[in-house]
């Protein structure tokens, strides 16, 4: 119950690997529906037909034998709209209520369902009533698919947030740590979108919120939900959450990978408070994007690839490129064994970033480390203290 009109109808996905086919999600994940039980009730939103059944059982226990009048749709992504069409054919009095972009989505996902004299668009400030509740409308664009929409209960100060606020892992498996999924979860999602997401925190600063509903993640109410909006704010704006140091490496045959740990521990023993070592090839990059957005300091480490950059370390900076990346200190080391190409790569790669110092001096290694490239990795850990 998030009130005693507001019931929670979503469902737990235990059996997924990867969320969106690229994101391990060892947790699971949440797909989050609710029920407003009012003069007429609203469902909010539905749920990823891989846990339909079970989604439409939590339904039917919550309506106890009502009709529902209203199906608000805040993000037609699969995960969250895939039984919209069964909705409207098991109730015929239902109406769906999402914004006109929306709309124009709807026939991506149900290819000859007809839609006429069943759907109610909302823009920026349209409220819809149910009774005792009033549902206010937040256009919330490109946070972080362009038809999205939010709304807020004016009777119990609830934001349903649709993708906003939201983390990997299932509910049964929430731990006290909000911050850690639910950052992988923006820089890796919503993480391009900081201007947009700024726009929505605008928004919310001027009305009293008191709960927020994601649609994936636990309710946040209290110091949890004070703790998230300041997290999101601090995220949204691209600035640095924590004082450190990320060292991503992509090695091939070992030089790299050893040069990249000596690197990070002459950096513990000059004084970095932290210093995070990430091997590109076999870590998951959706963690190290996280770290790269943590920390203020990366520094890439690569081996030379066929005239290039290694692979892993190409796709790491272009997912970075692709997520808006900015404001931020680089270093490089680059290995090659007898044409090193990849700080060249690397450099332009970065340059092409938004905001973003590269600190000399550039670290050339052939191979493996010699004893010269000690003093060239001590003067590079001087440059980044």
């Amino acid at each position: 119950m998030i009130s005693e009109t507001i019931k929670y109808i979503g469902v737990d996905d235990l059996d997924i690997d990867l969320f969106e086919s690229q994101y391990v999600v060892p947790e699971g994940m949440s797909y989050n529906s609710y029920l407003i039980d009012d003069d007429k009730i609203a469902v909010m939103d539905t749920a990823d037909r891989r846990k339909g059944e079970a989604w439409k059982a939590n339904l039917k226990a919550a309506l106890n034998g009502r009709q529902p009048d209203y199906l608000v749709a805040h993000h037609m992504e699969p995960d969250h709209a895939a039984l919209i069409a069964e909705m409207l054919e098991t109730y015929p009095g239902l109406q769906l209520v999402c914004s006109p972009q929306a709309v124009k989505m709807l026939p991506n996902f149900f290819e000859g369902f007809n839609f006429e004299g069943r759907v109610i668009t909302v823009k920026e400030g349209d409220t819809l009533s149910l009774g005792h509740h009033t549902l206010h409308f937040i256009t919330a664009a490109m946070v972080h698919w362009p038809e999205v929409i939010m709304s807020y209960d004016t009777l119990d100060k609830v934001l349903f947030s649709a993708d906003g606020f939201g983390k990997f892992g299932a509910l049964v498996n929430e731990t006290d740590d909000w911050a850690c999924e639910a950052r992988r979860y923006y820089f890796n999602i919503c993480g391009k979108y900081g201007a947009q997401v700024q726009s929505v925190m605008k928004k919310m600063s001027a009305i009293d919120v008191q709960t927020i509903c994601p649609l994936h993640g636990p309710v946040l109410k209290g110091e949890a939900l004070a703790e998230a909006v300041k997290l999101y704010d601090t995220w949204s704006k691209y600035e640095p959450e924590s004082e450190g140091i990320l060292i991503a490496y992509a090695s091939i045959h070992g030089g790299t990978a050893k040069a990249a740990e000596r690197l990070g521990e002459i950096l513990r023993q000059k004084g970095a408070k932290k210093v995070v070592v990430s091997d590109l090839s076999r870590d998951d990059m959706a963690e190290v994007i996280e770290d790269a957005f943590r920390y203020p300091t990366v520094v890439v480490a690569a081996s030379s690839y066929d005239g290039g950059v290694f692979p892993v370390m190409h796709d790491f900076l272009y997912h970075l490129q692709i997520k808006n990346y900015q404001k931020r200190r680089f270093a490089i080391v680059e290995n090659g064994s007898w044409a090193p190409s990849a700080g060249r790569v690397m450099r332009s790669m970065i340059e092409a970033m938004k905001e973003c110092e590269i600190v000399e001096p550039m670290v050339t290694i052939r191979s493996r480390m010699k004893s010269g490239d000690e003093a060239l990795l001590q003067q590079l850990a001087d440059s980044l203290i």
